[in-house]
């Protein structure tokens, strides 16, 4: 099996990666989820995952910002929208494309941890990949202004460091 990984500029990279996020994460799909009424940032980086029998099959959006957190600003890396073609499920290829976004999230020297959102049913997964739960406050940016991001549970890594408590300003839209 060959496959290909890309990382390109997240607009950019955009049309190619719409429609297996529309087949994951499409509105029809998501309706019934407590997310399904968030505003979400669009990815600055795209990690793509394509093979030659199937066309795209993978993706995580690479996201980099400066937050708050207690009180101190720090820059940090985040993944998100995560998506594998429902029939490529279980090859791998999810883990192949969060390694490649976290390596490039450490190639940023200024990025001190990295970032993600999760439902319960993924907690595992990123468990067993060295995510390591956030047990403080998340605050985010959406249309009608600053709101405690309670939707999705928050998971961090450690690039120079993991903190698990606190409080984190995402100062703009959650990924």
């Amino acid at each position: 099996m060959s496959i290909e990984i890309d990382i390109l500029n997240g607009d950019a990279s955009w049309p190619i990666a719409e429609p297996l996020h529309q087949a994951v994460w499409g509105p029809h799909l998501v309706a019934d989820k407590p997310w399904a009424h968030i505003k979400w940032a669009n990815a600055d980086l795209r990690v793509l995952i394509e093979t030659p029998e199937d066309g795209l099959v993978c993706h995580v959006g690479i996201y980099f910002r400066t937050v708050i957190w207690n009180g101190q600003k720090v820059h940090i890396g985040g993944i998100g929208g995560v998506c594998t073609r429902e029939d490529r499920r279980g090859r791998g290829y999810a883990t192949v494309a969060i390694d490649a976004a976290v390596h490039t999230i450490r190639a940023n020297e200024a990025v001190r941890f990295a970032l993600l959102f999760c439902e319960p049913h993924n907690f595992s997964f990123y468990e067993t990949r060295s995510w390591l739960p956030f047990k403080g406050e998340v605050y985010c940016e959406q249309p009608e202004g600053r709101i405690r991001f309670t939707e999705m549970a928050p998971y961090v890594f450690n690039i120079v460091r993991a903190p698990t408590l606190g409080t984190i300003d995402l100062c703009g839209l959650p990924w």
